[in-house]
């Protein structure tokens, strides 16, 4: 049994604390649980009708579950004494804990505080709004929500969010989303969202999974929850927040957590294959697909409308996404083109115009023969008419026969709204239990679509290796830069692929060192981080005489000068970056390179360990990849050289996770096949006396 099962799915609820917690006692009976409901009040007889009691000593029994409605430092006492009396758990609704520490100096110590008084008890916050269990009926919420109990039976998504705010307004949602639970996390001072997550994919009655994150609470944690989600075949959805810095700012200051980088994040959730929306309506339109179709075979769609219009923004929506509809073979064409008048040019997204408008046989037969293309999801794009000034009546033969042509061909669909408000809820219920998910939005239900596919795509992928968190934690400790002649000759210590050089002090050094190196050479002042700015940096020496006059050019910019045979025939330049994250430890940033790299912005972000697999298909995902296939009959790359360069680099910084800071290699070259990938620039930041 999972440590929050009796919290989540209580027999019996215990209720302390004034104005919410009167809230919760008649909350729950309005949803009619049929467990126990317990006031606790020093004064008072009843509490909503119930009979009050003094104490956690004066009930009748260990409660499952327990809302705390007091002020935080009664908070603790309450906690304790529930504890102590064998409670399966407690929802802390008081704020004034860790969110408050950088204007009260307590709140550190009463968090520590209120953590040891609940010892093995499972708590949820503080500073949170608690959970609705609309499957039992039993809600520890302080405040109205605008959710329904699950029929007997019946199924719904789980959500769990770190804002109670974001939670409330889900539940005002008008789109159809069926919701068995939901749950606000708050501080997690104790138990964190992985953990709450974990013990609701356990109840059948949930089908997939929603998270708002402002923070990861662990990462051992989200491994575990996306390996179970994958055994249980229960999809999970996350919105991150924290792209931009006000919304990290802004996640320290509501829950003290640590939003670390958002592209660390994505990448973590990516490997995970847990699938990221970036809005709340896309949140919500995801899990609805989910709950129907679970994930989606693939990325193919086919879009139906009656107008022409329609069928171009859905075609343009497709723009930049992995999603696509993808054009009909000759022979689907015809047997399409079959069943429509001549006029109508037929394509994907098709237009089958208004002559067969509320003929149901004829848009049945278009219908099934469209959707036998095997397309992942069939969308047919249909907006309702207001009920309250017009008729519906002939939009249900349109219904009829897009239902009769899923079941023909034993498809996925859904009707898609290009106004949300076109879609009126009260059809939602009927249009899920014929098998159409109804999807509010053409932006959205892309969202949806892409989302869905991702997934199961990730679930045919193999199961991702754990991240190395080696590296993970803050670090304050004082940074050093080695200069590139030391981080080089690490670098080439270590087996990588590096062009021989060597270091100079004076220009006939350099003179010296490039006639045995062989000509042409690259001439480099040591001690500079951005060499091409200043341009510290000289390339294709060809003789003595330029490498004389170069090198009395750059001595004056560094610390010394560095001289190193130049890399011949390259294609194509990356860099390949490793930063350290607080929460993920080394993570690798590869991209195109070159002094363009901050203007071109062409990077993916991957977690450590990261395979070779990983690594190519990270490449395959930039834009300069058609380059090192030969773009334009232009030469091909060494692609493998170049993976296994970037292989042996992540290993380098993995097997000296403790010491490296950063390390910036920038520009990777990779040359023509057969020719290598060679480390041109390399720099190498460690803690202070911390040795590689």
């Amino acid at each position: 049994m999972h440590k929050l099962e009796r919290l989540l799915r209580p027999k019996s609820i215990a209720v302390f604390g004034g104005v919410q917690a009167a809230a919760v006692v008649a909350q729950s009976i309005k949803m009619g649980f049929a467990g126990e409901i317990w006031p606790v009040h020093p004064t008072k007889d009843e509490v909503a009708g119930r009979k009050a009691y003094r104490s956690v000593a004066d009930l009748p029994g260990a409660p499952d579950a327990a809302f705390v409605g007091v002020n935080r430092h009664l908070t603790i006492e309450v906690i304790k004494a529930l504890a102590e009396r064998g409670a399966g758990g407690a929802v802390c609704f008081a704020a004034g804990f860790l969110e408050t520490e950088a204007y009260d100096e307590d709140g550190e110590r009463l968090q520590a505080e209120l953590v040891a008084a609940a010892g093995q008890m499972p708590i949820i916050g503080p500073n949170c709004y608690g959970l609705i269990n609309y499957a039992d009926g039993a809600l520890l919420w302080p405040d109205q929500h605008g959710g329904i109990r699950l029929d007997e039976g019946g199924k719904g998504v789980a959500i769990i969010t770190q804002s109670s705010n974001i939670a409330i307004n889900m539940t005002m949602q008008k789109r159809g989303l069926p919701i068995a639970f939901l749950m606000t996390a708050g501080n997690q001072a104790q138990t964190g969202l992985s953990e709450m997550a974990l013990g609701l994919i356990e109840d059948e009655r949930v089908t997939s999974l929603g998270l708002h994150i402002e923070a990861f609470d662990s990462v051992a944690g989200f491994e575990r929850l996306a390996a179970r989600a994958r055994e249980l075949k229960k999809p999970i959805i996350a919105m991150k927040v924290g792209r931009s810095e006000q919304a990290r700012q802004a996640t320290v200051s509501h829950t003290a957590s640590l939003a670390g980088s958002d592209a660390a994040s994505g990448a973590f959730l990516k490997r995970l294959g847990i699938a990221r929306v970036d809005s709340i309506p896309a949140f919500i339109e995801a899990l609805k697909l989910l709950h129907i179709t679970g994930p989606l075979p693939g990325y193919r769609l086919s879009s139906m409308s009656c107008s022409g219009g329609e069928a171009s923004v859905m075609a343009d929506s497709a723009e930049g996404r992995w999603v696509n509809f993808p054009v009909l073979t000759d022979s689907h064409r015809a047997h399409v083109k079959s069943t429509l008048g001549p006029l109508v040019a037929v394509a994907n997204p098709l237009d089958y115009h208004t002559f067969i408008w509320n003929n149901e046989p004829a848009m049945t037969a278009t219908f099934t023969a469209m959707m036998s293309g095997g397309f992942d999801l069939n969308m047919l794009v249909l907006d309702f008419p207001r009920p309250d000034r017009c008729s519906v009546t002939d939009w249900w033969a349109t219904l009829r026969a897009f239902e009769s042509a899923l079941k023909t061909n034993k498809a996925h669909g859904a009707i898609v709204s290009s106004l949300p408000e076109n879609l009126p809820e009260e059809y939602t219920a009927e249009l899920m239990a014929r098998g159409m998910v109804p999807l509010f939005g053409i932006s959205e239900a892309m969202d949806a679509a892409q989302a869905a596919a991702f997934i199961g795509w990730a679930w045919r992928e193999p199961q991702a290796q754990p991240v190395d968190t080696r590296a993970a934690g803050a670090s304050d400790v004082p940074r050093v830069t080695p200069d590139e002649a030391e981080a080089k000759a690490r670098l080439i210590e270590a087996g990588l692929s590096v062009p021989k050089g060597e270091r100079a002090g004076n220009a006939v050094e350099a003179v010296i060192s490039s006639m045995a190196l062989g000509f042409p050479v690259a001439l480099k002042a040591l001690g500079v981080t951005h060499k091409s700015e200043v341009g510290a940096v000289r390339l294709n020496l060809k003789d003595a005489e330029s490498v004389s006059t170069a090198a009395h050019d750059l001595l004056p910019l560094g610390t010394g000068l560095y001289v190193e045979r130049m890399v011949r025939d390259g294609v194509a330049e990356l860099i390949v970056g490793f930063t350290r994250d607080p929460m993920f430890g080394a993570v690798m940033t590869l991209g195109t390179g070159g002094v363009l790299v901050e203007l071109l912005r062409d990077s993916v972000t991957l977690m450590l360990p990261a395979t070779r697999d990983d690594i190519e298909a990270a490449l395959r995902g930039l834009k300069l990849f058609p380059l090192l296939e030969g773009y334009r009959g232009r030469p091909k790359a060494d692609v493998q050289a170049a993976i296994d360069a970037i292989a042996g680099i992540a290993g380098f910084v993995q097997q000296n996770a403790g010491e490296i800071e950063e390390l910036d290699i920038n520009p990777l070259i990779v040359c023509t096949k057969g020719k290598g990938a060679w480390i041109a620039d390399a720099l190498l930041v460690l803690g202070e006396n911390k040795n590689v």
